[in-house]
């Protein structure tokens, strides 16, 4: 850390402590939302989603080659190929905005085009077939088709656009790569290295996967009641592979590229989740914004409505699956139905701590591009589907 940052750290926790008027019971109460809703995303996601998604990331910086990544996900790679994997990526991985970031962050930097990296950034939590099912359970099919519908043509749509907007950047960026020195053989076939991510994926699926509805299918039932067997077993299949396939060179550098990203993107995760916390608080606690200004906001299908729920969406953190519950006390409230499908749309793919660490991997600009195209499509199709439905 450069000794000018230390200095900016130093006088912002002051004033922070200086200014802040903690004698208020409104004040006191979010700080301490903020710091619950930090234990709610410790113990809930930390261990079971976002360590397993950093060793991923670092399995794919050190283990899958650039040349693989330049053809599937670069910029000049097949876009339907391309573009038709990153936006269903969603139905594999139940992961939150949060937990796709270290994956994102794997592929974006190993190369791959910030269109197809963008799509897989929105698709990951956006395109959940748990969370779609549930909301057509929960809030009506029409619902359920819309937020599937609209999230698959949301991730291709964005990462087109992004595509188109910073041509020139990539173009410039996909340059670099290519001039990068050939890598050395390695004593493996692209298949193991492939089965090794694999089987992180898997762990990372059955690990983060949450307890069904009663009335869920009893295949998703089965499957959760078996989940911690299942990653014991891949656990111990990691194992073997890393014992015998990988040398202790390759263990180190995956050790190395893990905790890189970790540096990268914990730090600005927790101080997103603390922030997120303290503004708008868990779901049923008030902290400095309530959740009945929200609602009140969002009422009908006018242009600000869907408006203020894209972009109320876009700030909120919701861990995978809570969305809908959340969303149907809205709508008791008075929240309308376009309004709703706009926060489904918003607010699983983006939330104020995943803006801050995509910030930091493809910088402040792209990340503002990225957030806007998210919040105005979004806002569209609430009002189209809100004038239909309403």
């Amino acid at each position: 850390m450069k000794e000018k940052t230390k200095l900016l750290l130093i006088i912002f926790v002051f004033l922070g402590a200086y200014l802040i008027p903690w004698d208020s019971e409104i004040i006191r109460r979010s700080g301490l939302e903020a710091f619950m809703m930090l234990q709610y995303y410790s113990r809930e996601h930390v261990i079971t989603c976002l360590i397993p998604a950093f060793f991923i990331a670092g399995a794919i910086a050190v283990f899958v080659s650039q040349a693989s990544v330049l053809k599937y996900f670069g910029s000049t790679a097949n876009k339907f190929l391309s573009y038709s994997v990153a936006s269903v990526s969603g139905t594999i991985l139940s992961v939150c905005s949060c937990t796709v970031l270290p994956l994102f962050a794997g592929i974006y930097t190993r190369g791959a085009g910030i269109g197809p990296a963008t799509a897989f950034l929105y698709s990951g939590p956006a395109i959940n077939i748990l969370a779609i099912s549930l909301t057509a359970r929960v809030l009506g099919w029409q619902m359920g088709l819309a937020r599937a519908v609209g999230a698959i043509f949301f991730a291709v749509i964005i990462g087109l656009l992004m595509s188109w907007i910073f041509c020139k950047d990539e173009q410039q960026r996909q340059e670099c790569v290519m001039h990068l020195p050939d890598e050395d053989e390695k004593p493996r076939t692209l298949l193991q290295d492939f089965m090794f991510i694999m089987v992180m994926v898997l762990i990372l699926i059955f690990a983060a996967s949450t307890r069904p509805s009663p009335d869920a299918l009893q295949l998703w039932q089965i499957m959760y009641s078996l989940k911690w067997f299942m990653a014991g077993f891949l656990l111990v299949v990691l194992g073997l592979m890393v014992k015998f396939w990988y040398l202790p060179q390759e263990r180190k550098e995956w050790m190395q590229s893990t905790w890189t990203f970790i540096k990268l993107i914990a730090p600005l995760l927790f101080i997103g989740v603390l922030a997120a916390g303290f503004f708008l608080g868990r779901p049923g606690y008030p902290a400095l914004i309530p959740e009945q200004w929200i609602a009140g906001l969002v009422g009908g299908n006018s242009l600000w409505a869907n408006l203020i729920a894209s972009l109320a969406g876009a700030l909120m953190y919701f861990a995978t699956l809570t969305e809908v519950p959340i969303l149907q006390g809205l709508m008791g409230s008075g929240m309308g139905q376009g309004p709703a499908l706009a926060l489904l749309l918003a607010g699983p793919a983006l939330s104020l701590p995943n803006m801050l660490v995509i910030g930091s991997v493809m910088g402040f600009k792209k990340t503002f591009v990225f957030s806007v195209i998210i919040v105005i499509m979004s806002t569209c199709c609430g009002m189209i589907y809100g004038s239909f439905a309403d």
